[in-house]
């Protein structure tokens, strides 16, 4: 919004299918992170805040439960957990651009996939168009954007490349490495839930 020319926002957390017409040819960029890291930053980030949003509050028992049960019941939403009727029950029935921004009709479709939340809100966020879909490691973000961007045949300013390479990073949540914080048992849940995002983009945990 304050680089490129002509630049429009047109809505919070949508998925790509909710493209307005008139630029729906255009290809997108994306990023995605490491599954395990996700999935801390999540908790940790909502863990903070004075009011949690209805994802937290339903995974943790109203932040009751520890970093690997709320997390495990996260990653079992799609693979038959009578949490996900609960959500359904508690999101919102249409966007409301703030927040998570995901209706209770959006969610719906994760039911006994034995996806992961996050591999699922991959797809949710990523599939329905008609032009490719570029999508960096959040991780390499600072390296790749630049080269993400020239792509699809946008040349960054220089002020634009250097806001890219030195801005402070923003909506950070605060944890140690998140190796510290996974149980075998959840770490192998995640490796099998989360299993497509893992291939697709080369993760591992601890890299």
């Amino acid at each position: 919004m304050k680089f490129v020319k002509d630049a429009r926002h047109v809505g919070y957390h949508l998925p790509r299918s909710m493209v307005p017409g008139e630029s729906a040819h255009l290809p997108a960029l994306g990023l995605v992170r490491n599954p395990w890291s996700y999935y801390l930053s999540w908790y940790s980030f909502q863990l903070d805040r004075p009011h949690p949003n209805f994802l937290f509050r339903i995974l943790s028992d109203d932040g009751q439960l520890d970093f690997e049960a709320t997390v495990r019941n996260m990653l079992n939403i799609g693979a038959g957990s009578v949490r996900l009727e609960l959500l359904l029950r508690s999101l919102p029935s249409a966007y409301s651009n703030q927040g998570l921004n995901l209706p209770n009709f959006a969610l719906a479709p994760i039911r006994d996939t034995g996806l992961g939340f996050y591999s699922y809100l991959y797809r949710y966020l990523y599939h329905g168009g008609t032009e490719p879909t570029i999508v960096g490691r959040m991780e390499e973000m600072r390296e790749d954007l630049v080269p993400m961007l020239e792509q699809v045949a946008h040349s960054p300013s220089d002020e634009m490349r250097r806001f890219i390479a030195e801005e402070l990073p923003r909506n950070t949540s605060r944890h140690e490495e998140y190796t510290r914080y996974y149980s075998d048992a959840l770490r192998k849940l995640v490796a099998t839930r989360d299993e497509e995002i893992i291939a697709r983009h080369g993760y591992r945990f601890g890299g």
